[in-house]
Formats: C-alpha cells, sequence, structure tokens
C-alpha cells in the first residue's frame, strides 16, 4: 500500500489556483492511499477552529470525502497552523498527530516532523516557537473576537516576513547537530520534514551509520510530496499552481 506526505502549501483564500491543485492531487494522485501525512503549515495562517472561512470549511469537507474512502489523514501543526485543533481535525476526518511522530514508511520507522523546531540558530524564530505552543498563550489568542484574531495573526505575519528578510540564509535552515540529536534521540535512519522550503535528500552520516534527511518543497508552481512504498520514499514534485 502507498502513503503520501506533503507540507507547506501555505492555503490560502487569495491563492485558489493552490487549493484545486491540492483537490486534483487529493482525488487524483493520492487517490486509494493508505494514508496521507500532512506536516504542518497546510494553511498559510489557522485562527482557530472557529473560523467561518470559506476555505477552511470546503478543506474540510473535501478531506473528509477523501478519508470517509479509508485514507487515514494525518495533521501535524506547523509555525503557520499551530493553532489547529482537534475539532477541526475531527471535520476533516483526520487525527491530529504529535511534532515529532514515527511512522513505518518504506519499510522501516521514519521520523516526521514539521521542521521549524530544527531551526535552532534562529533565536528570535525559537522564543516566538516557545511563546506561541504555550496552552495559556494560545487559550487568550482564542478567545479574542475573530475580526481581532485577523489582525493579530496578518501583523505576525508581517513582522515576520520584516525579520527573515535580515535574516542570513543559514540561520533560517536546520541546525546540523540537531538533526543528529533528534535521530539518535528516536533511533532512526530517515527523517522527513518541511518549513524550510529547500526540497532535498541529504544523505548523512550519524555514529558511523548511514542515514537520510528528505525536506518536502513548499506548494506554489510546483507540488511536492514524498510517495512512500515498497519500493521505498520518493521525492516527486510536477507543475500544480501559477
Amino acid at each position: 500500500m502507498t502513503s503520501f506526505i506533503i507540507s507547506d502549501l501555505h492555503l490560502d483564500e487569495s491563492r485558489p489556483a493552490l487549493t484545486r491543485a491540492f483537490f486534483d492531487f487529493l482525488h487524483g494522485q493520492a487517490a486509494g492511499a493508505k494514508a496521507l501525512y500532512i506536516l504542518g503549515d497546510f494553511f498559510e495562517v489557522w485562527i482557530g477552529d472557529d473560523d467561518d472561512a470559506p476555505l477552511a470549511q470546503e478543506v474540510a469537507r473535501q478531506l473528509k470525502v477523501y478519508a470517509d474512502k479509508g485514507t487515514a489523514v494525518f495533521l501535524m501543526h506547523g509555525n503557520r497552523d499551530f493553532l489547529l485543533g482537534e475539532d477541526y481535525a475531527e471535520r476533516c476526518g483526520a487525527t491530529l498527530l504529535p511534532d515529532p511522530s514515527l511512522a513505518k514508511l518504506g519499510g522501516e520507522q521514519v521520523l516526521l516532523m514539521h521542521g521549524d523546531s530544527l531551526c535552532t540558530r534562529d533565536l528570535e524564530y525559537m522564543a516566538f516557537r516557545q511563546q506561541a505552543r504555550n496552552p495559556q498563550w494560545q487559550q487568550a489568542l482564542l478567545a479574542k473576537p475573530l475580526e481581532e484574531r485577523r489582525q493579530i495573526a496578518a501583523q505576525i505575519r508581517a513582522a515576520s516576513k520584516s525579520m527573515n528578510s535580515n535574516k542570513a540564509e543559514d540561520i533560517m535552515d536546520v541546525t546540523p547537530e540537531e538533526v543528529a540529536a533528534v535521530m539518535r534521540k528516536f533511533g532512526v535512519q530517515t527523517l522527513v520534514h518541511g518549513h524550510t522550503h529547500r526540497p532535498a535528500r541529504h544523505q548523512l552520516e550519524i555514529d558511523g551509520n548511514p542515514a537520510q534527511r528528505i525536506v518536502l518543497g513548499d506548494w506554489g508552481k510546483l507540488g511536492w510530496c514524498i510517495r512512500a512504498n515498497e519500493n521505498g520514499l520518493e521525492l516527486l514534485h510536477w507543475p500544480a499552481a501559477s
């Protein structure tokens, strides 16, 4: 049985072609799969499960139809959609997946992560991440009216874009020592993640043993996925949305 892994679609009302590309993938290439893993930043921004935007409703409907046909769907939080909760996952027919998580894929135990926690050299972001994953901070934010949350989300995105434009490229990539540490902790030879928007397959050596880190790409002009079956894990891309 074949499973698929995707990440960083950044679905947004302003990019309808991208949403159509995802639905085409869901009901085409990924139809009939054993499992679909979505490793964070599924949405460009998520302000709470009570969001009444048409995009959120239609994505939930399409995923539920897909899941009801027999595919297990898993959602992992990213740095854009860390407020995604059990209520929305249930409406999608999906299961929320902790970051990191282990999954049996391609005949081996594979470690799945969003990838932002690996970027330890980005101290500003790591400080924000610690704050944003605090349950009390999240509860305070979710208690605000929807429209106020939309404004706060827009401010956070603008500040993030401004900060990132002044950061060195290597700071926003993963820290090799952190990659080795987390793979060693979970006892795996394969790590799959997104977040960095730098799709590639990296060959590693950890404690004298061969290992690999496979990075998913973000969706835009190209769609990206990993197809996992008895032949192993294959990183694929195709024309998606203009």
